[in-house]
């Protein structure tokens, strides 16, 4: 891969998905913000594509969170961002002194945009300083590293929330509230797909091309929206896992990563989910849910605006109306609705290292050509985001 610093690496911590193709950005809800100083105060920590197009204009539109702080290992950059968005320059951290926020006040939440073998140390960080962590997805490239996350927000006594947007986005849990209604009959078959077309010359995408830094390539940076869409769209996890991969080792973008992965999860109801990513080939976020009298497309059913649902057969058949929101805003306002104990936590640390356990099972079937992995470890999330998160913002 590219010959990357360990500085630009930390400042190319981009989220793991695409904006849709010339849409423009999602309209905040039109909702009274809370007061300034009701407002929980967000760091941003590392200063790249995800946090200045998405974050920081997100907490501009947030209701009750604000941007608050930057972390960021290119001084530069920080400081024109900050100026911009009326940080003060005591607001702007290194890398070096990160432990500092521990004293700032003005930060009651920090947000993980690293790539994702940073994020343990970093997550563990912030909340030994006394901080709730918002942290991307993947929790981290090991099971391991995200079990150590969640003791640390135990013994921190802070919260720890994975940002799984979908979790929080209308067209996504309009599907949940429809699927659980019954009103299509039991659910027996899940399409996810995933995929892009990466490049090395971006680099953005060299670090995700490289297998210790991503933790697995597309599987890890894009395949992980349809491991965790498959389970919130059946509410039931996968007891088996087999997967398969196809990579051209001579393309020198997948000397290390897998290219073309596909799995197929079974689901103790005996539905079934078929799931693929690619970072070679055209562009795609999509689910299909086949229900014993609909079926309920997204297509596109992951981008950052521009979601679509539709309703083949059954009751509402034809497209499902919903408006566009800012998806980062509506995220980040949940975390701190969390932090201030008025809505439950829907996408917990646990629920990070189920689909970070999930990936490291289909990379253990791939290397054992397609060998079927037991998945059922017993895991049970808190909350149903189908049945505690309302389809919009009220």
């Amino acid at each position: 891969m590219a010959d990357l610093s360990r500085r630009a690496l930390i400042e190319l911590g981009l989220a793991g998905a695409v904006a849709a193709p010339g849409l423009a950005r999602a309209a905040a809800p039109a909702l009274p913000p809370l007061p300034e100083d009701k407002k929980l105060g967000y760091a941003l920590v590392g200063l790249g594509k995800l946090s200045q197009g998405q974050l920081v204009p997100g907490l501009k539109a947030a209701r009750g969170a604000k941007l608050t702080a930057l972390v960021s290992g290119d001084k530069a950059k920080a400081t024109r961002i900050a100026e911009a968005n009326g940080i003060a320059a005591d607001a702007i951290y290194d890398y070096a002194g990160f432990d500092r926020i521990a004293n700032d006040a003005r930060i009651d939440i920090v947000y993980i945009v690293l790539p994702n073998s940073m994020h343990a140390e970093y997550t563990i960080r912030a909340l030994k300083a006394g901080k709730h962590v918002l942290c991307e997805k993947p929790m981290a490239t090991s099971a391991a590293d995200c079990e150590a996350m969640i003791a640390a927000a135990r013994n921190a006594d802070r919260k720890l929330m994975i940002a799984y947007r979908c979790h929080y986005e209308p067209h996504n849990l309009e599907a949940m509230r429809r699927i659980r209604s019954g009103q299509y009959g039991k659910p027996k078959l899940v399409v996810t797909d995933m995929s892009r077309q990466s490049t090395l010359s971006d680099p953005s995408d060299a670090w995700r091309l490289d297998a210790k830094l991503s933790g697995g390539g597309a599987l890890a940076d894009m395949g992980v929206y349809g491991i965790n869409g498959a389970r919130y769209l059946l509410n039931e996890e996968p007891v088996e896992v087999r997967a398969w991969a196809q990579t051209d080792r001579s393309d020198p973008r997948f000397r290390e990563v897998e290219d073309l992965i596909a799995w197929q999860f079974k689901f103790p109801s005996g539905a079934i989910a078929n799931g693929s990513t690619s970072f070679g080939v055209v562009g795609a976020m999509r689910f299909d849910v086949y229900c014993e009298r609909g079926r309920l497309r997204g297509d596109p059913g992951a981008y950052y605006g521009g979601n679509r649902l539709d309703v083949f057969g059954g009751p509402g058949q034809g497209p499902v109306e919903l408006p566009d929101i800012d998806q980062f805003a509506r995220e980040m306002d949940w975390m701190a609705d969390v932090v201030r104990g008025t809505v439950p936590l829907v996408t917990p640390g646990e629920e990070g290292l189920q689909d970070v356990r999930l990936i490291e099972a289909i990379l253990q079937s791939v290397a054992k050509g397609g060998a079927t992995v037991k998945t059922d470890w017993g895991y049970k999330r808190a909350f149903d985001p189908g049945a505690v998160v309302p389809v919009l913002p009220a």
